[in-house]
């Protein structure tokens, strides 16, 4: 096996599979479908990365389709700002799509549907119907306008088209089973009135198509060959193969090929939101600026911080795309950005909590402009120029009149390095009348090769130019603001997540741009916002130089515990295992290895099994095993299903003898 198939995540194992069944390579083609009712967040970056990263893999297209099926919701500026990101992002789609563009197409499949008895209008109320859904332990009850005439529901589903009637007096459900184990399955709604202008269709519509009729249906018209969704769109599949199975068949001579769904884990930031919905109340309660608020986790708030779109996609790529659904800490998200601009960012001095030095044997008229350094990561990065004169600022926190040996910075009597400039002594100090340093005098010495301990950044007060210093902290305290369910997540809120303060920069930075990214000298990484003008900079903070939250949890207690014994190893993992070299052991050990896989498949359950069903063509031994375990939970009681099913039909057609047999017996 090569080292690139070793490397293959489970969505390509997949399509690998698909393909070596017989799906041409020119038939691979993907989509990315956001919602346009909010601004793209980071959690959305892994289904992009996922999408565009296949397509860019498979030389094939990934269209950008908006499913834009409620009016009430939705507003031409999201749609331009998820534009923005993705482009921004650095993707380019195929083809820009929307679901409105085939409203006609899905009436007239609803209306083939009605014909065919497995649609009717309901036109209980909403709250009569959620009662008749019934439960995931109880079944449902069927609506008694289930058995309407088609005549009728025909005849009622035009007359909603035509605006006849009120919201909430009529919806299109599909006729299912209302008695399915799946609620998503029981008779769900395809159609609701809504009398809203559509962004992009107006008024030509008063109905609209639900979701989960839609998305399904718009990724079979554009012959998508792989659905991709996040993981709680898991139970919906079944719903979206019942609908194109369906639909299939009105159109397979004109569209031939029907879309696959595949599930991924979505990202899960620490100490972030991920729901639109309730971004949207922290824009509409002024709780911050807009969509593009810094402390945002939306793409274009990561963008305006100083994010980059490399250190975007490298964190994607270090995520990962896995099955199970786990919570990403945000520090690794803050790593990357630190590493890309590490390399890339040019270093400059500013200084944020001034207090004034004054080297008192440096000529009050004199000035010299020394050579400093861009980015030592940088070669091609060269060097600029930095004015030096008598009176300096330096931080506040960098000067100590009494201090033990282990502050390195300035001290009453000690001596340090300027950055690019001469070494200093601290003689005296000047104090308000609340005792409060005000001035530091020193002595400065030209011989700079002496060794000093500490090197501080500096500017020269004559020449600083001021700037307004946005600092941004992380806008929850809560590592998962909105996982308890007897709070509301804004109590959670950060109350310090922004401090603004006036900067003191060094003069190369008088002419910068917007946009531009900077390092600040043993401060951190700096970004010039938008709201800059030529007479008032202001710069964003966009991650510390080091990981300053690391410090602030609280540290285990270190106690003498007695040791424990190595956990064991799940069985499914172990399972795993014995199936990797299953085909290429001798007859008489096979027996004993299929014996021990039996015994361990026992403490195996149909979650832990079922991600195996999708395992490469090539990884036989480990197909082996996992057939071999479905079989023990099959004789235990397992109810088989469409995963199971579809599982077991590949694996007779399969050319290794050893599971087509497996399989055969099951």
């Amino acid at each position: 096996m090569s080292e690139e198939t070793k490397s293959l995540n489970f969505i390509e194992h997949i399509i690998e599979e698909d393909l070596s069944n017989g799906l041409p390579k020119e038939k691979l083609r993907f989509r990315f479908p956001p919602e346009p009712n909010g601004y793209l967040h980071i959690g959305h970056t892994k289904a992009i990365g996922i999408s565009f990263g296949l397509g860019k893999k498979y030389n094939a297209p990934v269209n950008l389709r908006f499913d834009d099926t409620n009016p009430a919701k939705e507003e031409q500026e999201y749609v331009d700002a998820i534009k923005k990101d993705i482009a921004w992002l650095g993707y380019e789609w195929a083809n820009e799509l929307y679901s409105s563009d085939y409203f006609d197409k899905l009436y007239n499949w609803a209306v083939q549907l009605i014909k065919d008895g497995k649609a009717y209008v309901d036109s209980q109320s909403s709250e009569a119907m959620a009662e008749q859904k019934g439960t995931p332990t109880q079944p449902g009850t069927n609506s008694p306008f289930r058995d309407r005439s088609v005549v009728e529901n025909l005849d009622l589903f035009q007359r909603m088209k035509a605006g006849e009637f009120k919201a909430g007096t009529h919806v299109l459900r599909a006729k299912i089973d209302m008695e399915d184990p799946n609620m998503l399955m029981r008779d769900p709604i395809m159609y609701r009135i809504l009398h809203a202008k559509h962004h992009r269709t107006g008024d030509d519509w008063c109905i609209y198509p639900m979701y989960d009729w839609t998305h399904g249906e718009s990724d079979y018209i554009e012959q998508v060959s792989h659905s991709l969704c996040s993981l709680e769109f898991k139970p919906h599949r079944k719903l979206y193969n019942w609908f194109r199975d369906h639909v299939y068949e009105y159109a397979k001579d004109q569209l031939p090929l029907p879309p696959k769904q595949r599930e991924f884990a979505r990202l899960n930031l620490s100490y972030t939101i991920m729901s639109k919905r309730k971004l949207l109340r922290l824009v509409e309660e002024g709780l911050v600026s807009g969509w593009d608020d810094p402390r945002m986790p939306t793409i274009s708030g990561l963008r305006r911080r100083g994010y980059t779109p490399s250190s975007i996609r490298e964190f994607i790529k270090k995520v990962g795309v896995a099955r199970r659904e786990n919570v990403i800490d945000v520090s690794l998200l803050e790593f990357c950005i630190r590493e890309d601009l590490n390399k890339t960012a040019n270093r400059v001095m500013a200084v944020l909590d001034p207090v004034k030095v004054v080297i008192t044997n440096y000529p009050e008229d004199k000035e010299e402009w020394l050579e400093a350094e861009n980015n030592q990561e940088d070669e091609s990065a060269g060097y600029r120029k930095v004015p030096f004169s008598r009176e300096i600022y330096i931080e506040k926190e960098d000067f100590k009149e009494e201090a033990g040996n282990k502050f390195f910075r300035l001290k009453l009597g000690g001596e340090v390095r300027l950055k690019n400039a001469y070494i200093i002594k601290a003689n005296d100090v000047i104090k308000d009348e609340n005792g409060d340093i005000i001035e530091i005098h020193c002595t400065y010495d030209t011989d700079t090769s002496k060794k000093v301990k500490g090197t501080l950044h500096w500017v020269s007060i004559k020449h600083a130019i001021k700037a307004e210093i946005r600092e941004y902290d992380r806008l929850f305290m809560h590592e998962a603001p909105d996982s308890d369910k007897d709070k509301d997540f804004m109590e959670f809120l950060n109350p310090n997540s922004l401090d603004v303060k006036t900067g003191y920069l060094e003069p190369s930075l008088s002419d910068v741009e917007v946009g531009e990214r900077f390092q600040f000298q043993r401060l951190g990484y700096f970004v010039v916002d938008e709201d800059s003008t030529k007479d008032k900079l202001v710069f964003n903070k966009t991650v510390g130089l080091r990981d300053s939250w690391a410090k602030q949890k609280p540290k285990p207690q270190q106690k003498q515990q007695p040791k424990k014994q190595q956990p064991q190893r799940p069985a499914i993992s172990i399972i795993q295992q014995l199936g990797k070299k299953y085909t290429n052991l001798p007859e008489e050990k096979q027996i004993r290895t299929k014996a021990e896989i039996q015994e361990l498949a026992k403490k195996v359950s149909y979650e832990e099994l079922e991600p195996w069903f999708g395992t490469a063509v090539k990884k036989a031994g480990t197909r082996i095993a996992t057939m071999i375990t479905l079989k023990v939970l099959l004789n235990k009681g397992l109810e088989r299903n469409d995963a199971i099913n579809e599982f077991i039909a590949k694996a007779l057609e399969d050319k290794n003898e050893l599971l087509v047999k497996e399989a055969s017996e099951v």
